[in-house]
C-alpha cells in the first residue's frame, strides 16, 4: 500500500502519513495513479451529490471546488503551462521548450485554465441533471490510466517527472488497469472515450514536442476528464 499512499500524496492534498520515499518508490507509485483517481472521484461525486440537494448548479459548483481543492490544481497548472508554451512557440520547438520551463503563467495559460474550469462546471451540471453520480466517480480513474500508457509510449522530454516515471510501468500494470477500464465500460460505456482521447493527446505531444513531461501528463489528464464528462452528457441526452 505504500505505493498507493505515495500516489495519493503526489496527486492530492489529502492528509497522509509521513513517508520516507526513495526515487525508485516514487517512480513506481505511478502504478497507483488510477487508484488515487478513485479517491478523487469519490470526493467529487460526493460533493456533487451533497450540493445537488439544493439545485444542479450548486452541485456542479461544489463538485468543481472539490475537484480543484483535492488535487491542488496540479493538473490545471500543467494545462496552463502547455497552453502558454504552445501559444508562444510559433512552430519553434526551442521556443516552446523555453516557455514550458518558465514558471510564470501567461495569457494563454490563464485563458486555457479559465475555459477548462467553465467547461467542467457546465458539464458537471449536465451530469447532475441526469443523476450520473456513480459515472462521475469513474472519470478521474480513467483519466489517470492514460499517463501509464504515455510513459510506456513516449520518451521523457527532459530529466524531470517524465524521466522519473520512465521504466517504472510494466506491461502487466498497463494491462491490469486496461482490464479494469474495460470492465467498467460495461456499466458506463462513455468511459471508452478515454482511449481515443489519450491516443490523440499522445500523438500531439509526440509531434509538437517530441516527449512527455509532468506538464504534458497534467494537461492530458485535464483534457481527458473534460472529454469524458462531455461523452457522458451527450450519451445521457441522446
Amino acid at each position: 500500500m505504500k505505493g498507493f499512499l505515495i500516489a495519493l500524496q503526489f496527486l492530492t492534498r489529502l492528509p497522509t502519513p509521513r513517508l520516507t520515499v526513495s526515487a525508485e518508490e516514487f517512480a513506481q507509485s505511478m502504478r497507483w495513479f488510477p487508484a488515487a483517481g478513485l479517491v478523487i472521484g469519490l470526493i467529487v461525486a460526493g460533493a456533487a451529490w451533497v450540493g445537488a440537494r439544493t439545485d444542479p448548479w450548486t452541485g456542479a459548483l461544489a463538485a468543481l471546488i472539490a475537484w480543484v481543492g483535492v488535487t491542488g490544481a496540479l493538473h490545471l497548472d500543467g494545462l496552463g503551462d502547455m497552453a502558454d508554451a504552445s501559444g508562444a512557440a510559433h512552430k519553434d520547438r526551442e521556443r516552446l521548450l523555453a516557455v514550458l520551463a518558465d514558471p510564470h503563467v501567461g495569457s494563454f495559460g490563464v485563458t486555457a485554465i479559465t475555459v477548462q474550469l467553465l467547461t467542467k462546471l457546465v458539464l458537471l451540471h449536465g451530469m447532475i441533471e441526469h443523476s450520473q453520480f456513480l459515472a462521475l466517480i469513474g472519470v478521474p480513474v480513467a483519466a489517470r490510466i492514460a499517463p501509464l500508457a504515455w510513459t510506456c509510449w513516449l520518451p521523457p522530454l527532459h530529466d524531470g517527472l517524465g524521466a522519473r516515471f520512465r521504466g517504472a510501468i510494466r506491461p502487466i500494470d498497463l494491462a491490469l488497469w486496461a482490464a479494469v477500464l474495460l470492465a467498467t465500460t460495461v456499466a458506463f460505456p462513455a468511459l471508452l472515450i478515454a482511449v481515443p482521447a489519450a491516443a490523440l493527446w499522445g500523438l500531439w505531444i509526440k509531434r509538437a514536442i517530441g516527449g512527455i513531461s509532468g506538464d504534458g501528463h497534467g494537461a492530458g489528464i485535464e483534457l481527458i476528464e473534460a472529454a469524458l464528462l462531455l461523452a457522458f452528457v451527450v450519451m445521457a441526452a441522446a
